[in-house]
């Protein structure tokens, strides 16, 4: 543990837990579909109690963000697993592929969408497109039996744009298009859909020559693809 992740956990634990709202908690708790224990707290509250946590501290490095996440992630409480997702996006870019493992631990233990997704996106993601040979972990990932991994894979390009490895990224909604999971499904058409926006055409070709694509990814993925008349 390091001494400033150390200072965040204690600060954390004298913050969040007298702004707790039982009365908010319950609601939050049966969204989540009773996975994970709630204080109570509201987005918008939640970050301004963390803005008071971080206040005044030194840049965190990626042993600092690794102890953190680590430590919230032992926290029964679903908003400290939100405070540590919120601070690695933040400072995403010191995290190097050195971290992906620590990634690969919140991606697969309390796996949720809500974490999941924020960490694919905004935290796999920039590792990856900094540094060009940890595609091979995504490729890893892609073939996990870990549904949330796999779901990962298809989603760290979401921001990608034009940079976008196509290859792969058609590549994995391949090998998984006929995934019976929702949550695989979804995160198809929701990178096709996003890929869309560079390249709408690319998308009806993959679409259309791919007929093992579920009903629901195709409907996400043509969304901002229409066939044309």
């Amino acid at each position: 543990m390091t001494a400033l992740a150390r200072t965040v956990l204690d600060r954390l634990a004298a913050t969040f837990p007298p702004a707790a709202d039982p009365g908010a908690a319950g609601p939050m708790r049966d969204y989540m579909r009773g996975a994970f224990a709630f204080l109570g707290i509201r987005t918008v509250a939640r970050r301004q109690l963390a803005r008071q946590v971080t206040a005044g501290l030194a840049r965190p490095s990626e042993a600092d963000l690794r102890a953190v996440a680590l430590g919230c992630w032992e926290l029964p409480e679903r908003e400290y697993q939100y405070f540590a997702v919120d601070w690695l996006v933040r400072h995403a870019r010191v995290c190097t592929p050195a971290f992906l493992p620590t990634a690969e631990t919140l991606i697969t233990t309390k796996s949720w969408w809500d974490t999941v997704d924020a960490l694919a996106a905004n935290v796999v993601g920039p590792i990856v497109a900094g540094h060009p040979p940890a595609v091979a972990v995504m490729d890893r990932w892609s073939r996990d039996g870990n549904l949330w991994l796999a779901r990962t894979a298809i989603l760290h390009q979401l921001k990608y744009r034009s940079a976008t490895d196509t290859g792969r990224l058609f590549g994995y909604c391949t090998a998984l298009a006929g995934h019976q999971d929702f949550f695989i499904r979804k995160a198809i058409g929701w990178a096709l859909r996003e890929y869309a926006k560079t390249d709408a055409r690319a998308v009806r070709d993959f679409v259309a020559r791919t007929p093992e694509l579920s009903g629901l990814s195709v409907r996400e993925a043509l969304k901002n693809a229409p066939p044309t008349r």
